[in-house]
């Protein structure tokens, strides 16, 4: 029996076509400058979102820690969701690594709204942190894959303009993102004063993320990810993966999301479970389990194969991705209706 693992989009092998790209780079020393896919690579995806430069990292962790360091001094304050990967996911790394203070603005579906910012922006007394950077993420994570629209962005970007403060965005799932409202890179571009971007979850790239800034951002953000141990060799192996999922994945994701969409109304149609339809909006899908927790329905699907991860006591999140096929497909929402219709 095939395994249906939806427990992230992550999870996705390189496919045969990306091993020859990958096998075919022609690289050289990163550290000394000299990888020139990886150069031509950070060049095209800083075009792409309008951008000066950019710098390929192993993850979006780091990434985002990156911008945090190049836009924030030690003790100033950043604005994020509660919800934020930022502040759920990355260890506690901003006060770690930037000696920095979170302040987590209770949103809706991992959204911040420009009202938000206005009154949570500190550092007029002097025991007050200052606030330096509104973080946002795009598509939303633990949000459950929630995107805010080019109005809400821009209305965001304007508000922290009159504060002067940075825009910082965690784009781990931006071309999900993208695909989803219709934007275009440069729009995103335009809000953002740094931008993380991922290569190895919808996309199915094996490793790495980029951030994108200015040249100069960038060019501190680079000695930072020297300071970290983020110095890689030859990485066009990786990078010309990056390219090729940019190239030929990207257009597949519309597909993951009408998977999502169809799985999420299964779910609304089944007695056990409930759902927010409004929410599902690209490749994510959390539901509510009702009378039993988490566990005792993953372990459910488990039995049949299905994987997806707990997301709270009684919610459950499944990913798709473009390695989900139709039949896959088909087999989830029987399994769904057959174990948990009463």
């Amino acid at each position: 029996m095939k395994v249906i693992d939806l427990r992230s989009d992550t999870v996705t092998k390189p496919t045969q076509q990306m091993k020859q790209v990958m096998l075919e780079a022609e690289v050289g020393d990163d550290v000394f400058g000299e990888d020139l896919v990886t150069n031509k690579f950070q060049a095209k995806m800083a075009t792409l979102f309008g951008m000066e430069a950019g710098l390929y990292v192993p993850s979006g962790t780091m990434s985002n820690q990156l911008a945090l360091k190049v836009l924030t001094q030690p003790s100033n304050e950043v604005l994020i969701e509660s919800k934020g990967h930022i502040l759920q996911y990355e260890t506690g790394g901003a006060s770690s690594l930037s000696s920095v203070q979170l302040f987590p603005l209770q949103g809706y579906s991992g959204k911040l709204s420009s009202e938000q910012i206005s009154p949570a922006v500190r550092g007029v007394y002097d025991w007050e942190p200052e606030t330096k950077v509104v973080c946002i993420e795009h598509s939303t994570n633990k949000g459950g894959g929630t995107v805010y629209s080019l109005d809400e962005l821009r209305s965001i970007k304007q508000e922290c303009e009159r504060h002067n403060l940075y825009v910082h965005v965690d784009g781990a799932r931006i071309w999900n993102a993208l695909v989803a409202t219709g934007q275009k890179p440069h729009d995103i571009g335009q809000i953002a004063d740094t931008l993380s971007i991922c290569f190895s979850k919808g996309l199915g790239a094996p490793v790495g993320s980029m951030l994108l800034s200015s040249t100069n951002n960038i060019a501190k953000a680079r000695r930072f990810r020297k300071m970290w141990g983020g110095g890689m060799r030859q990485i066009g192996l990786l990078t010309a993966a990056a390219d090729y999922a940019v190239e030929h994945h990207w257009p597949k994701l519309a597909l993951d999301h009408e998977h999502a969409k169809t799985f999420a109304q299964t779910i609304a149609e089944t007695s056990a479970f409930q759902i927010d339809l409004d929410s599902v909006q690209t490749n994510i899908v959390l539901f509510d389990t009702g009378d039993r927790t988490a566990i005792e329905v993953l372990e459910i699907f488990g039995q049949h194969g299905i994987k997806m991860v707990p997301f709270g006591p009684s919610t459950v999140r499944a990913t798709f991705h473009f390695q989900i096929e139709e039949a896959d497909v088909n087999r989830l929402l029987e399994v769904t209706r057959h174990c948990f219709n009463t």
